[in-house]
């Protein structure tokens, strides 16, 4: 099975609108040709600044546009944060992930605290990962420097679709901040969210971007929209566990090395939605009761889960010695 970057628009939407069983069967048979079924990797996301973020995201509840009842806090303590990684690492986590509701990185003292938790962690044997928005090609080799191993920038959506959900960037911001992480040699974390308004073809349009990147993305995470009151998409529901599946196994199939992450609507679905979405090529979770800021299933229901499944987590790093074994 080779690995393609030449995906057509026509190919990928051909994948996503084939037979549901199909497509599931094709995915999960890639998946176990790439990867190990029985492993799932678990991510830890914690918000270390919340809230009062300038940007107008229609789906966040951390934007001072919208009245949402987030409590707004700044930068947490390094100590604080260190010992949350900890934490993490002794519920089974491998990936620990920092969120900080930025619009851009700027070159502050908050900077200089965020890479030396990257530092903490990292001496920790965690994958660290962090997710603070815009980002320099120079900043991007400070975190590289620091220890970081994956920058996570969604695209969120569709080129066409973008401007609906967000003003005050553009699609191309984002694709540049993503080139200048790849330019550092970080593992470049981006995905998407299903369930804002946006057609299959915008779903699809948004997976090939990613599918066809100069280097396609370690980690793609698929998240389902959280409907937020006070958020422009606070009557938007939830969609339906089909969508998800054919977006995992479509994310699958076309980027078979990435870690495709099952996130942000977990907790809606049951254990056998889940299954299905393992199945059909997720092979990573967010555990921990909050994601940023809503809330995610509990790290003792997820190993009751894995328990059930017969699933386990996977290894820190692991990634690194995968992908040297296939470009050797």
């Amino acid at each position: 099975m080779e690995i393609r970057k030449n995906w057509t628009l026509e190919e990928v939407s051909s994948i996503y609108h084939s037979p549901i069983l199909d497509l599931v069967y094709r995915a999960a048979t890639v998946h176990r040709h790439y990867h190990d079924a029985q492993e799932v990797q678990v991510c830890t996301l914690l918000s270390i600044k919340t809230g009062g973020c300038p940007e107008d995201c229609a789906y966040c509840s951390q934007s001072v546009k919208y009245q949402t009842g987030v409590e707004v806090h700044k930068l947490l303590p390094i100590q604080e944060v260190l010992q949350k990684a900890e934490e993490a690492k002794a519920s089974g986590s491998t990936r620990f992930c920092m969120g900080a509701a930025w619009r851009e990185v700027r070159d502050n003292k908050d900077f200089d605290k965020v890479i030396e938790m990257v530092k903490g962690i990292n001496e920790m044997g965690l994958e660290v990962c962090c997710t603070l928005g815009m980002l320099t090609t120079e900043q991007a080799q400070r975190l590289k420097e620091a220890g970081l191993y994956a920058y996570n920038h969604n695209l969120d959506t569709s080129e066409n679709y973008y401007d609906e959900i967000i003003s005050t960037r553009k699609f191309q911001d984002r694709l540049e901040t993503i080139g200048n992480v790849n330019k550092a040699g970080i593992s470049v974390c981006s995905g998407g969210i299903i369930g804002l308004g946006e057609t299959d073809d915008d779903r699809i349009s948004m997976l090939h971007t990613l599918a066809t990147l100069p280097t396609q993305p370690e980690s793609v995470p698929v998240n389902a929209l959280v409907s937020i009151e006070g958020t422009p998409l606070e009557d938007q529901k939830r969609v339906s566990v089909w969508d998800m599946l054919r977006m995992i196994a479509t994310a699958r199939i076309l980027m078979p090395l990435a870690m495709v992450r099952l996130s942000a609507g977990r907790l809606e679905m049951t254990l056998e939605e889940q299954a299905m979405c393992f199945l059909a090529g997720a092979n990573s979770i967010f555990a921990g009761d909050k994601l940023l800021t809503t809330p995610n299933p509990e790290s003792d229901m997820d190993k009751k889960m894995f328990g059930l499944l017969g699933l386990k987590p996977r290894e820190a790093f692991k990634n690194e010695q995968s992908r040297e074994v296939v470009e050797n």
